[in-house]
C-alpha cells in the first residue's frame, strides 16, 4: 500500500510555497558542525518552526557525528531530526538511508524528502521495486537495508542510517532486520528513533563499541501536547456523546479486531455527529469518489455521517479517503484498530480504548506497556490542541453492573437484590488499576529477534574476505543470549553443509584475490535477497506443464500462486466454505456425526497441482537448498476466482471477505505482478495473456493505486504526491483495455453457464431481473434444456473461445452495444443451445464491470 499524503506533510512548513527544495541549497561549503547546525536551524526558523529542546540536543549530536538514540513522545518532531540528519550526511558527502517498518511510511517519507532535497537526490527501495536507487538519500524498508548490510557489510556505501519506529526491533518475525544493520555497518552513523523505546543502555554501549562513535541518548517525557487520562464505567455511546459535547473530537475508537471496528461504526449511526453544513462539506470533498464494493457502500454512509473506519483490511483508496477527511477535520469519530499506532498521519484529539486486552494470535492478554503508549500517543494534535485525551472503557459486564447498582440508588435492600452479570467464560479482566499501571509504566526493554537463514549465509559467502570469520563474528557478537547464539551456530553449520553438499559452495585450497576461502559456484543477481525467493523454482516448474493442455493457462497460474505468501484470511475462508459444503453433502448422504468430523479434517482449501508441485520442489531443493527457508505453498485464489467466473465483489461476497477486501486486493495485485514478470513471454499463450490482462484490469478497476503507484513514483518530479493520489483515485474506463474487457464479458457469460449447470435459477433470476429474465423465465428455459440433455459442461473446453462469439462491430456497436452468444457445451456436442445477450459499453464504464443484459436463452 502506498500512502499519498493529502494535506501537507509530517513536518510543519514543508509544503509551503516558499519552501520547495530550498533545504538542499542551504548546505554550507564545508561540514563544520557549527555551520551545519546554524544552516539547518536557520532554515527551520525561516519556515516558522521552533525547535523543542530535545530536537536541538539531538541535532547538535547528529551534526557532531555521534550516534543518536532519540526517545521522545509522538508528535515531538522526530521527523525534523531525521531531516537534519540527512542534511548533515549530504554535507559530508555520505549516502544516508532512512528506514521504516512499512511501505506506507517509506513512501510518505520519500515524498517529504523529495520536497526538501529535490527528486534527483532522493531514492526509494522497498524490495519489489526501486526508484532512483543511486541517490544519496535512500528511503527503504528495514528488510532491504538488512539485505544490503549482509551483502556488503563494512564495504557498503552507507555513511548514515536513520531508523524510524525502532521499537520494531522486538517484533518476533521482523526484528532481525533492525538488528542486522547495527551489527554489519560499523562505518555508519546511526540515528534510532521511537516514542516507545524503554531502557536503551545496551544499545548505547553496543553502538559506541561497534562504530567507535560516541552515542547520545536523547530522552524527553514532555509532550508538546500533554495527555489527560480517564477511566469510564459508562456505556460507550454515553462516553462518546459526552466527548463530542465537550469538544474532545476527533475521537479514535480503538478496537482489536477489524470486525469490531466496522460493527462499532454501524452502531454509532444513530448518534448525530455533524451539522448540516459539515455534512455538505464532507459530500463536497468526497465529490465523484467511486465506492465500488459492498463495504465501500457502507463506508460511504458512515463517512457522510462523520464516522470513519480505518484498518489494514480496507482497500487503500478507502483508507486514503478516511485520512483525507480526517486531515480536513470533517470526521468526528474514527473506528479502527491498533494499527493506527504505526505512524499513519491522522489528526486525533482523543483516543478511546474499548479494551485493555488483545488476542495476539495465541492467547488473549493484557496490552503491553509499549503497545498502550504507542496507541495512546496518537492523541493530541500539535498546533491544534492544548491537550490530548486518553479514555479507557471498563469491561461491558462491569459497566452493566455499575448501571444496575446506580439504578438501585442508596437503598441497601435494592442493592442486595441486584443480580450482577458475570464476565464471559475465559474473559481476561482489566480494571482502572490496569489502566493506571499502563499509564505509569515505561515501555518494556527491546528483545533481540536475530535469526539465521540460507540467504544470510549466501550473502556473507558472496562478499570478499573470509566468510568463516565474518559468520563467526555475526553469530557470536550479536544481541542474543549465549544459549540462543549456540542454537544459531548449529543452524548455520547445518545450512552451510547443505550448501556444500548441494555443490552451491566450494572450499578453496588457497584464498582467492579477494581473500575468500569459500565461494559460490553459481551466480546470483545482485539483489537476490530482495526478490521473490521461489521465482527461480517457478521457472523450473513451468517446464513440467503441457502447453497443449486446455488447462495450461490455469496451471501456470497455480505454479506462480504456489510461490506467493499465503493470504491467511482468504485461505481460511475457502476452507470454511469447503467444509460447510462437505458437511451439507455428508448430511444428505446420512453420514453420522463422528464420521463427519473425522472426514472433515481432510477437507481444506483448494490446492491445484499439489502433488506435482511438492515433488518438483523437493527435487529443486536438493540443488538449490536456500529455498528451504521458503516452502512451496499450493493454493488457488486467482484460479478459483477465474474458474468460478467471479468478479472481485462476487468473490469477496462468496467467501464473506468484505471486511478484509484490502487484503484480497493486495494478494491479487502481487499475483498479477508475479504472473506478468515471472512468466517468460515465450511461455505466455493467448489464453494466459488474456487471463493476466483480466486480472490486471480487475485490480485497477477496484483500486488502481496498487499497480500504478510505481509508474508515478518513477517520475516524482512530474507530479506532486497530492496529484498522484488524485490520479490514482480516478478510475479509467473499463472498456479502454479491450483485451481485458473481453475476458470480463466472457466471465460474465460463463458465470451464467455455471449457475445454469447447477440449476440455480433463483440466482440467475436475481442477476438478470432487470433484463426481464427473472427466476420463472430462467426456470422455463432450463427445463426445456434438461428435457433434451442430462448434463451441461463447465470444464475448460466449455469456457473456451470456440463457444463464445462477440460481435463488436456493426449497427449495435454504433449504439454502444456488443452482441454476444455463449453456446452451451451439451453432452452430444450439438452446440445448439446457449445464451444471447447485449453488453452495454457506457454502463460498463460507469460501473467498472461488464454490464450484460440477457436477450434470449434457448436454441439457435
Amino acid at each position: 500500500m502506498i500512502f499519498w499524503p493529502s494535506t501537507g506533510s509530517r513536518i510543519p512548513g514543508w509544503d509551503r510555497q516558499d519552501g520547495g527544495v530550498t533545504l538542499i541549497d542551504q548546505l554550507p561549503p564545508d561540514a563544520d558542525p557549527d555551520a551545519l547546525f546554524e544552516a539547518f536551524t536557520s532554515w527551520a526558523s525561516g519556515r516558522g518552526i521552533s525547535l523543542y529542546p530535545a530536537q536541538e540536543e539531538a541535532l547538535i549530536e547528529v551534526v557532531s557525528g555521534a550516534n543518536v538514540i532519540l526517545s521522545t513522545p509522538t508528535g515531538s518532531g522526530k521527523s525534523l531530526v531525521a531531516a537534519g540528519a540527512h542534511f548533515a550526511a549530504l554535507a559530508r558527502d555520505e549516502v544516508t538511508f532512512y528506514t521504516a517498518p512499512i511501505k506506507a511510511l517509506v513512501s510518505e517519507k520519500f515524498f517529504d524528502l523529495c520536497k526538501l532535497f529535490g527528486t534527483e537526490n532522493v531514492g526509494m527501495l522497498t524490495g519489489d521495486a526501486s526508484v532512483n536507487a543511486d541517490a544519496p538519500v535512500i528511503c527503504c524498508t528495514a528488510e532491504v537495508l538488512a539485505s544490503i548490510a549482509l551483502r556488503d557489510g563494512k564495504d557498503a556505501d552507507i555513511g548514515q542510517v536513520v531508523m524510524d519506529e525502532f521499537h520494531f526491533y522486538a517484533e518476533p518475525d521482523r526484528g532481525w532486520a533492525w538488528q542486522i544493520p547495527l551489527l554489519e555497518l560499523p562505518q555508519a552513523q546511526f540515528v534510532l528513533m521511537s516514542a516507545t523505546l524503554g531502557d536503551v543502555s545496551m544499545f548505547e554501549k553496543d553502538l559506541t563499541r561497534r562504530t567507535g562513535r560516541e552515542t547520545a541518548v536523547v530522552r524527553s517525557a514532555t509532550r508538546p501536547v500533554p495527555l489527560s487520562y480517564e477511566y469510564r464505567t459508562t456505556p460507550i455511546t454515553e462516553t462518546l456523546t459526552e466527548l463530542l459535547d465537550t469538544r474532545q473530537a476527533p475521537v479514535y475508537i480503538v478496537h482489536f479486531t477489524q470486525a469490531q471496528a466496522v460493527e462499532r461504526a454501524q452502531s454509532l449511526m444513530s448518534i448525530n455527529m455533524c451539522t448540516r453544513e459539515e455534512k455538505d462539506r464532507i459530500a463536497e470533498l468526497i465529490g465523484n469518489f467511486r465506492f465500488t464494493t459492498k463495504f465501500g457502500r457502507n463506508l460511504s454512509r458512515y463517512v457522510r455521517h462523520g464516522i470513519g473506519v480505518h484498518h489494514a483490511g480496507m482497500l487503500p483508496k478507502y483508507r486514503r479517503l478516511v485520512e483525507k477527511l480526517a486531515q480536513a477535520g470533517l470526521l468526528k469519530v474514527i473506528c479502527g484498530t491498533d494499527t493506527l499506532g504505526v505512524g499513519v498521519n491522522v489528526p486525533i484529539r482523543t483516543v478511546l480504548f474499548t479494551a485493555l486486552t488483545k488476542y495476539d494470535g495465541s492467547r488473549v492478554r493484557t496490552l503491553r506497556s509499549r503497545e498502550f503508549h504507542q496507541i495512546a500517543g496518537r492523541a493530541g494534535r500539535a498546533g491544534f490542541d492544548t491537550s490530548g485525551f486518553v479514555v479507557a472503557q471498563a469491561p461491558e459486564h462491569v459497566i452493566e453492573n455499575e448501571k444496575a447498582l446506580a439504578k438501585a440508588g442508596d437503598d441497601p435492600k435494592k442493592k442486595r437484590k441486584v443480580v450482577r452479570k458475570k464476565a464471559p467464560e475465559g474473559f481476561v479482566a482489566w480494571s482502572q488499576n490496569t489502566f493506571e499501571k499502563l499509564i505509569a509504566s515505561d515501555p518494556e526493554p527491546l528483545t533481540s529477534r536475530f535469526k539465521v537463514t540460507h540467504a544470510m549465509l549466501l550473502s556473507v559467502i558472496a562478499r570478499p574476505g573470509n566468510a568463516f570469520e565474518a559468520m563467526r563474528t555475526l553469530l557470536e557478537d550479536n544481541h542474543e543470549p549465549r544459549k540462543q547464539q549456540l542454537r544459531h551456530i548449529r543452524r548455520a553449520i547445518a545450512i552451510y553443509r547443505s550448501l556444500l553438499d548441494g555443490g552451491i559452495v566450494e572450499r578453496l585450497d588457497a584464498p582467492d584475490a579477494q581473500g575468500r576461502i569459500v565461494r559460490l559456484t553459481v551466480d546470483f543477481q545482485e539483489d537476490f535477497a530482495l526478490n521473490q525467493a521461489l521465482s527461480t523454482f517457478a521457472l523450473a516448474a513451468f517446464e513440467l506443464l503441457d502447453a497443449d493442455s486446455p488447462s495450461y493457462a490455469l496451471d501456470m497460474v497455480s505454479v506462480v500462486e504456489s510461490t506467493l505468501d499465503d493470504p491467511r484470511q482468504i485461505l481460511a475462508a475457502q476452507q470454511n466454505k469447503a467444509r460447510g459444503e462437505a458437511v451439507a453433502a455428508m448430511k444428505a448422504d446420512g453420514v453420522d456425526y463422528e464420521e463427519r468430523m473425522d472426514r472433515l479434517q481432510d477437507v481444506s482449501y483448494p490446492k491445484p497441482l499439489e502433488e506435482l508441485l511438492w515433488h518438483a520442489y523437493n527435487l529443486y531443493r536438493k540443488s538449490h537448498p536456500w529455498v528451504g527457508d521458503h516452502p512451496v505453498s499450493p493454493k488457488s485464489v486467482i484460479r478459483d476466482m477465474y474458474e468460478r467466473a467471479l468478479s472481485f465483489t462476487e468473490f469477496t461476497s462468496f467467501y464473506e471477505l468484505a471486511r478484509t477486501e484490502g487484503i484480497v486486493l493486495r494478494y491479487l495485485a502481487s499475483a498479477y505482478k508475479a504472473l506478468d514478470h515471472t512468466i517468460p513471454d515465450d511461455l505466455k499463450t493467448e489464453d494466459l495473456e488474456d487471463l493476466i490482462a483480466w486480472l490486471g484490469e480487475m485490480v485497477r478497476q477496484v483500486d488502481s493505486s496498487l499497480l500504478d503507484e510505481w509508474e508515478q513514483l518513477a517520475n516524482p518530479e512530474v507530479e506532486t504526491a497530492e496529484e498522484a493520489q488524485e490520479k490514482a483515485d480516478q478510475v479509467r474506463p473499463v472498456t479502454s483495455n479491450a483485451r481485458a474487457f473481453r475476458v470480463l464479458v466472457r466471465n460474465a457469460m460463463f458465470r451464467r453457464v455455471e449457475l445454469a449447470a447447477l440449476d440455480q435459477v433463483a440466482e440467475l433470476g436475481r442477476m438478470d431481473a432487470e433484463s426481464g429474465w427473472d427466476e420463472e423465465a430462467w426456470g422455463e428455459a432450463m427445463d426445456a434444456y434438461w428435457e433434451e440433455y442430462d448434463d451441461l459442461g463447465t470444464g475448460p473446453d466449455a469456457r473456451g473461445p470456440k463457444l463464445l462469439s462477440i460481435e463488436e462491430d456493426g449497427e449495435n456497436a454504433a449504439r454502444g452495444l456488443w452482441r454476444v452468444r455463449q453456446t452451451f457445451a451439451d453432452p452430444n456436442g450439438d452446440h445448439d443451445w446457449g445464451i444471447s445477450a447485449e453488453v452495454d459499453l457506457a454502463a460498463s464504464d460507469e460501473e467498472g464491470r461488464a454490464v450484460v443484459r440477457v436477450t434470449d436463452v434457448g436454441q439457435l
